[in-house]
Parts: C-alpha cells; structure tokens; sequence
C-alpha cells in the first residue's frame, strides 16, 4: 500500500497579482484565485480523496473551504505545510525574495526559516500522514516551497536547483506517490 498524493499550490492571491512574495503573511484571493479555486473543487469533487490537507496560512485555507464547502473531503489544517517565511522580506517583490533563494537553502531568511526548514517540516508531514492515511489517497494544498519539498523528498530533485529556476505552475496539479515504508530506517 501507499498514500497517493494529489498536490495543488493555493490559488491566485491579491500578491501573486502585484508581484509580491507573501511568505510568512497570511494573504488574501484575489477574484481570480476564487474561481480557481471553485475550478479546483470541481476537477477533485468526483475523485476518491480521504482527506484534504492544507497549510494553515490563509490563503491555502481558503482555497480549500472554497473548493470544498461543507468540509467533505475533510479539511485539515497544518503548520509544517507553510510556505517558507521570508521574514523580514514577507510582503517584498518577488524578484527581490527570488534573488535570496539560493543564499536561504540552509541560512534562515533574516527573521524567516530557511528552505531546508521547510523540507523537515514537509517530511515530518509525510511521515505523520503515512501513519495515517496508509493505502488512501489525498489532497494536500501548500505553497511553492512545499511543492519542492515534495520534489526532493519523493523524486530526489536537488533542492538548489529547483530554486535556482524558476518556479514552474501546473494549473492541473501534480500527483506523488508516498510508499509504505518510505522514510524508514535501513534494518
């Protein structure tokens, strides 16, 4: 058995729009990013998912109770699945933040985390969601720097060169596949 993983990014916000990097902040959909997420709920509605699971940033929350009214899937919130908190540069453009990714791989943004940070956060999620959700398939909703998380944990990317280009959106989401067993010690 194995947990598979439907990944999608929250959807548009009022920043993403100004071309400002949120980071820690809670952000806010823009018009937009409501429809996305009405889009969203209707691609997966009919899909066998146990469980959604989202970042407790707002705007991740809110694509998910948008997405699915009524909390069915059930909706479950968790702070391992934040974006990476900029920290002093929460709120900045975007290019400015971009060109401290590289330099924030194991140094925490000035008042912020790290990229590295993320990625032990977003495996101690996997684990925890492996003890749980074994042989089911579920929903999560995050940010960039979990989806690169994910890309390193599960398909052995290189986390400086997925921030070192650009970030690549897939409007359809992207499918993962978290084995029974993965993570565990060698015998």
């Amino acid at each position: 058995m194995a947990v598979q993983i439907v990944y999608e990014t929250h959807a548009l916000t009022t920043d993403n729009e100004a071309g400002i990097s949120t980071g820690g902040l809670p952000g806010r959909l823009s018009a937009e990013g409501v429809r996305e997420a009405l889009d969203l709920g209707e691609r997966r509605r009919h899909e066998d998912i146990a469980a959604v699971y989202t970042s407790d940033l707002h705007r991740s929350v809110e694509t998910a109770r948008i997405a699915f009214p009524g909390g069915r899937p059930p909706i479950h919130q968790d702070p391992r699945l934040r974006e990476c908190d900029y920290g002093d540069l929460n709120g900045s453009p975007s290019a400015l933040v971009d060109a401290e990714r590289a330099r924030r791989i194991d140094t925490p943004f000035p008042g912020g985390r790290s990229y590295r940070e993320v990625l032990d956060a977003t495996e101690s999620f996997l684990r925890d969601l492996l003890r749980h959700q074994d042989g089911r398939r579920v929903l999560v909703i995050a940010h960039t720097a979990n989806k690169w998380a994910l890309d390193c944990l599960l398909t052995g990317a290189s986390l400086p060169g997925l921030l070192a280009a650009p970030f690549a959106w897939e409007p359809h989401g992207w499918c993962y596949t978290l084995p029974t067993g993965w993570g565990a010690p060698p015998s």
